[in-house]
């Protein structure tokens, strides 16, 4: 084959005295930024690179998104919302509703229209048991980094508060937000390109989804009620917050005011949009499956008409119900039956989504190991991938593929060993921990001691570089610190050296800090328990430095904070007993 003639390139060619440096790409809130100014932002602030509309929905739930030509009614009652006049409405819109109605779907696609129109601030989707995601740990920082890359003028205004004030990005969420998001906002809407933008478009919005997936309870009020203030005193600020949570009474209890629009979602569950869903998905599964075609040319169209209306009518509005409905329907591991077999039973599953989960769940109940997975499925801290599953459980990478294989209506499994495993919704994880729905699939809180006893083992062997071992560092003492007594002391009885290894794990962190020995012999030794001052008035040493000790201690110690006048105390009376008794290293003599 001839060659191709050389290609001729000239770049900069008019170019003089150009100085070319070194640059870095990043990728924020689905933009490429290379300005080195921002690239320093971006390390100062260290957002959370997955908490926006544009993440990867596969690996990060919510994977959830409005079915083309649903939801267009209440999207174009938000957007009126959100364009229009600052004078005549709101700064706030609280749309809220029960599990699965699709709050998370409508979040998206009107953070997405306000992208297109360049009037996107921000967005951010918390979600539970994802690590920072379903805290407020870096918020603010993460939609400050967002609000930089979306409207450069306020970047230099969120550099200047950083060099400012140096202890900022340490502080509490309401600074953060203040001198992070609020006022560099308000300094860059003075311009005159945002100015221009806000006269002739309308406001910009910042979108917040799942408020009630955030486990920091009083953070979110803190945040709610400093953000009305905020739009309190500056009431022409362009600027609107778009929320959505499940009705949560410390949400509901400061968002329900005359300074938020409410917006209840079940209002604008449509019929019609449940409709269109199913017929669609019916329609694309005839193509698909030879099965349903071949079933099809004997007995006539399937669904009939009659067991469509039924099936809409059972579903009643839950979008994330008429999704796992159809997923069970159709599930092409279920080789026991054929989706004509499934139709009938899912018209007689009782409404919501328990049943469907007990349904699909029993499918793998008496494989090996089912019950641990399940059960470590549920009480992760963060999603682990299949691989870190095995690992951490230590069995064998197909074991957790076997089980999970078959649950794939109600548990997202990625294509690859290395990706997290995640739940198609979080009503599963509500479902699985709480005994009086869940029955014999209940993953009860003692099982976190087993995940503790596991970790420990893990960090015993010095593991590195796997998700298994990542994961120990950053949850083993939350863990532990979720164990109930009860359970505990029974272990304790049983395997009293796994748990004595835990304990010498904890202390270790605090063993050479001055005064160590003296503050844990005091706290064995006292007849009645002290607060932090007062242990420090009894030691003859500084506040800080007990404070400092017991710091790295909350599993085993329960410590208030300085300011408080609760009493230190010891969590678990077997952990005196081993100072006492059976520790070497960690001892405390009698003499004390």
């Amino acid at each position: 084959m001839a060659e191709s003639p050389p290609v001729h390139v000239e770049i900069l060619s008019n170019a003089r005295n150009i100085q070319i440096g070194e640059q870095n790409n990043y990728i924020v809130n689905g933009n490429q930024y290379i300005s080195n100014d921002q690239a320093t932002l971006i390390q100062l602030l260290l957002p959370i690179l997955d908490a926006s509309h544009t993440r990867d929905r596969e690996t990060s739930p919510p994977n959830s998104a409005c079915f083309p030509g649903t939801r267009t009614d209440v999207i174009r009652t938000i957007m009126a919302w959100a364009n229009s006049t600052l004078l005549w409405n709101t700064h706030v819109l609280w749309l809220y509703g029960y599990v699965g109605c699709g709050k998370s779907a409508i979040a998206l696609a009107v953070a997405l229209k306000f992208e297109e129109r360049n009037r996107l601030v921000g967005s951010f989707f918390f979600f539970r048991n994802t690590g920072d995601r379903s805290r407020m740990t870096r918020f603010a920082k993460t939609l400050a980094c967002q609000l930089a890359a979306a409207i450069p003028e306020a970047a230099p205004f969120i550099e200047k508060a950083v060099k400012a004030e140096p202890g900022l990005l340490k502080s509490n969420l309401v600074a953060q937000l203040r001198h992070l998001v609020y006022e560099p906002f308000k300094a860059a809407a003075k311009r005159g390109r945002l100015l221009k933008t806000f006269l002739l478009k309308g406001p910009f919005l910042i979108v917040i989804d799942g408020l009630d997936e955030c486990e920091d309870r009083q953070d979110v009020q803190a945040f709610i009620d400093d953000m009305l203030q905020f739009f309190k005193r500056n009431p022409l600020v362009p600027l609107r917050f778009f929320i959505t949570s499940r009705v949560e009474q410390h949400i509901q209890g400061h968002l329900e005011n005359d300074q938020v629009c409410l917006t209840n979602l079940v209002n604008h569950c449509s019929r019609k949009d449940i409709n269109t869903f199913m017929l669609t998905c019916f329609e694309a599964e005839k193509l698909r499956n030879p099965v349903i075609r071949a079933y099809i040319q004997e007995h006539g169209d399937w669904p009939t008409k009659e067991d469509k209306d039924q099936l809409v009518d059972h579903i009643s509005g839950s979008f994330i119900f008429a999704s796992a409905l159809f997923k069970y329907i159709v599930d092409p591991t279920n080789k026991q039956s054929t989706p004509m077999d499934r139709l009938p039973h899912t018209l007689n599953m009782s409404p919501g989504l328990d049943t469907l989960y007990k349904q699909t769940l029993s499918r793998s109940q008496d494989l090996p190991y089912f019950s641990n997975i399940i059960s470590t499925l549920a009480l992760l801290f963060e999603p682990l991938p299949i691989i870190g599953i095995a690992e951490l459980l230590r069995i064998e990478t197909f074991e957790v593929v076997r089980v999970l294989v078959n649950l794939q209506a109600i548990i997202h499994i990625p294509g690859t060993d290395d990706l997290p495993v995640t739940m198609c919704h979080t009503s599963l994880r509500d479902f699985l921990t709480t005994e009086s729905r869940s029955g014999c699939f209940f993953a009860p809180p003692s099982f976190h001691l087993y995940l503790a006893d596991r970790c420990c083992n893990l960090k015993e062997e010095q593991r590195s570089g796997t998700a298994a071992a990542s994961y120990v560092t950053s949850h083993f003492e939350e863990h532990l610190k979720l164990c109930d007594p009860l359970p505990l002391r029974r272990f304790a009885s049983h395997f009293p050296q796994a748990l004595d290894a835990l304990y010498a794990h904890i202390l270790a962190k605090s063993r050479d800090l001055p005064h160590f020995s003296d503050i844990l012999s005091t706290l064995v030794f006292l007849r009645e328990p002290l607060p932090i001052v007062g242990l420090a008035e009894l030691l003859g040493i500084e506040v800080s430095e007990v404070s400092q000790v017991l710091a790295n201690l909350h599993a085993i110690i329960d410590c208030p904070g300085i300011d408080e006048d609760r009493p230190v105390t010891i969590r678990y009376t077997f952990l005196c007993d081993f100072l006492r008794i059976r520790s070497r290293d960690y001892s405390v003599s009698p003499s004390y």
